[in-house]
């Protein structure tokens, strides 16, 4: 790796709470269920170029994303994992402060309020079989910068899978937090897009045997992980890229009421992208549909009838990490919420990132 990657690590984290924002757009956008609608206002304002942010706060997702990555750095080069899980927790606890008018969900309020991140074990919560939301998945793209060498893999996995738990112990939730961290790691790295679903397939083996040896809650993990599985493998199968070869395939209309109603076929519960299985997914078929183009990715994964902000923070992530700020004009971030703490944090997680010596 090389210092122009620098800029990479930056706008990943700058465009993830810039696509978060726009997503949000001060709760009119993530809640507003209607995609044409929500494209129809953003053509009032005279497009994505020409939208002034000014005013507009970052969400729940960018807080807790920053939270991630600031105990990540705090940790330093060689933390024990023990040590960065109660950082983790120390962070995701105090970030509850910051949550005004953020609209954040009441699982990740509930269970960071209760971690205990001074005691041994204090940052684990039992399992519970209704947190299977993208609470997880929206914050822990950081996680694949700070650990996105190959050899890295067994910590990558073991840290997005323990810090997503933390909120959301059950496998569609957590395994969301694996998804978003392992696509960024795999940005950085060039790979070529249409293959990270077929490296996704491959690593959550790993993930099992980890939920295996970690002893804790493993029954009933096991008992509810096939979902999140199946649900990707379906949807790898729709785009025709199950290979990691072929490249994908789009319905002959895929406009914005098509994507809508894609969106909510992907769903648990019928808003897209509100589940750790489906903001990933949904951040992914942006991904692969977009191409290198920032406007093109907005209007599949910011601007939608789902949750738009939690699909916009992971894609426009993993976009800054591949194409850095290329297209982006930058009249877009000058006003953003938070952006020297983010453009900060961003190069210190690339030092941290880079071997010694």
């Amino acid at each position: 790796m090389t210092s122009g990657l620098i800029e990479n690590y930056v706008a990943a984290m700058v465009l993830s709470a810039v696509g978060d924002t726009l997503g949000y757009y001060n709760r009119k956008w993530e809640f507003l269920r209607d995609g044409q609608e929500i494209h129809r206002q953003v053509a009032q304002k005279g497009g994505l170029g020409n939208i002034s942010i000014a005013g507009w706060k970052v969400s729940d997702d960018t807080v807790m994303h920053l939270a991630t990555a600031e105990a990540l750095v705090a940790a330093g080069k060689h933390p024990s994992f023990p040590e960065l899980y109660s950082l983790i927790a120390k962070h995701y606890k105090d970030c509850m402060d910051d949550m005004d008018g953020r609209a954040p969900g009441s699982t990740c309020i509930q269970n960071a309020l209760g971690l205990q991140p001074d005691q041994p074990d204090g940052w684990r919560i039992p399992f519970n079989k209704n947190e299977g939301g993208c609470g997880a998945a929206m914050r822990s793209m950081c996680i694949g910068l700070r650990f996105c060498h190959p050899e890295q893999l067994d910590s990558l996995i073991q840290v997005s899978i323990e810090s997503g738990r933390m909120t959301h112990h059950h496998p569609t939730g957590y395994l969301g937090s694996l998804a978003s961290a392992l696509f960024t790691a795999y940005a950085v790295n060039r790979k070529p897009p249409h293959e990270w679903g077929k490296g996704l397939m491959e690593v959550l083996p790993q993930a099992k045997v980890y939920i295996q040896k970690s002893g804790y809650f493993v029954k009933e993990n096991l008992k509810h992980w096939s979902y999140f599985e199946e649900q990707w493998k379906k949807y790898l199968e729709s785009r025709g890229i199950s290979d990691g070869v072929s490249v994908p395939t789009f319905p002959t209309v895929y406009g914005v009421k098509e994507r809508d109603d894609v969106y909510v076929s992907l769903s648990y519960s019928g808003w897209g992208g509100s589940s750790g299985h489906d903001a990933p997914m949904i951040a992914y078929d942006g991904i692969l549909g977009a191409g290198n183009s920032w406007t093109e990715l907005a209007h599949r994964a910011f601007f939608h009838g789902g949750d738009s902000d939690s699909t916009a923070a992971i894609a426009a992530c993993w976009w800054g990490a591949m194409y850095g700020f290329k297209g982006v004009n930058v009249a877009l971030y000058r006003e953003l919420e938070y952006r020297e703490r983010l453009e900060k944090i961003a190069k210190a997680l690339y030092e941290v990132s880079q071997p010694e010596g």
